[in-house]
């Protein structure tokens, strides 16, 4: 029996796109012939998952489940608009949310591996579901949040939230929605990271040498401009979307209410997109591929 190395493994998983679990199964049934192994997945119908597994999936759908105190959030990928709206889609990634919220799993190569309802693991139905609809479809991201309160808001398909809060019920819904349209950053200035308010400044200390003022001027310019970069990331800071003559601050204060933490997602944040091509650019790659 030829020992199965992790190089080997790799090379599979690059020429296919596979999970690597299924690329050492792959070769263990191969018992090492990267070839043999090759023809085997082509065989079983993985290799055309394998082949759409090049394809960026940068559109998709956000999933919530929530059971009790815990909920979920489970960034589903696909390439098209049309494929996040198919109910084949949905049925897959309330699945999977369901059996990674029941283990506790976030971790997306751990959820592949999660058992599903019918038995089947996540990647073999995510395969099976590739083949079916013929489009790249990658979990790409997990979220468990918990709290006593949890205020679950979905805004179509593409943006989740989930806030732990303690107070009143209709002001925790509210601030989902907010979260939503606004997208902070953290609930309070001290929870902001610091490489973000670095990077901030960073680019205020540029802008503000190029004025040519005194240092004691191009500091307070600095100062005013990371104190603006707060105003607009910082939850408490930013006017509630609900009542804009108010801050969340004061609407928090004024009900009792507590945000504790939040997750926020949305599809396709931090994925590169390739840019689309002109009609003309279509037509001149083609007749370049047939050549």
């Amino acid at each position: 029996m030829t020992a199965i190395t992790a190089s080997m493994v790799k090379e599979l998983r690059d020429r296919t796109g596979l999970a690597m679990m299924e690329c050492k199964k792959a070769l263990t049934e191969a018992n090492g012939d990267i070839e043999l192994a090759i023809d085997n997945l082509r065989k079983s119908g993985q290799a055309k998952a394998a082949k759409k597994a090049g394809n960026i999936a940068a559109d998709g759908a956000i999933t919530i489940v929530q059971e009790g105190n815990k909920a979920i959030l489970l960034e589903v990928n696909c390439q098209t608009d049309f494929v996040a709206k198919d109910e084949n889609f949905a049925n897959f990634s309330k699945n999977v949310a369901n059996a990674a919220l029941a283990a506790n799993e976030v971790d997306p190569a751990k959820i592949a591996e999660l058992k599903l309802a019918d038995g089947e693991t996540v990647e073999e139905a995510r395969i099976a579901l590739v083949q079916k609809i013929g489009e790249n479809i990658q979990v790409r991201r997990a979220k468990i949040i918990e709290g006593d309160n949890l205020a679950v808001y979905r805004h179509g398909l593409k943006i989740g939230v989930v806030v732990a809060y303690a107070g009143e019920a209709e002001t925790g819904k509210g601030i989902a929605m907010h979260i939503a349209a606004f997208n902070p950053v953290a609930v309070t200035a001290e929870q902001v990271p610091a490489d973000l308010i670095a990077k901030e400044k960073e680019i205020a200390e540029a802008k503000a040498q190029e004025s040519g003022k005194p240092a004691n001027i191009v500091e307070k310019m600095v100062t005013g401009s990371v104190e603006k970069y707060l105003n607009e990331v910082v939850l408490e800071r930013q006017m509630y979307v609900i009542d804009n003559d108010k801050k969340v601050a004061d609407v928090l204060k004024a009900t009792a209410t507590a945000v504790n933490q939040f997750v926020r997602f949305e599809v396709g944040e931090g994925i590169e997109k390739k840019a689309e091509m002109s009609f003309a650019e279509e037509v001149a790659a083609a007749q370049a591929a047939a050549q």
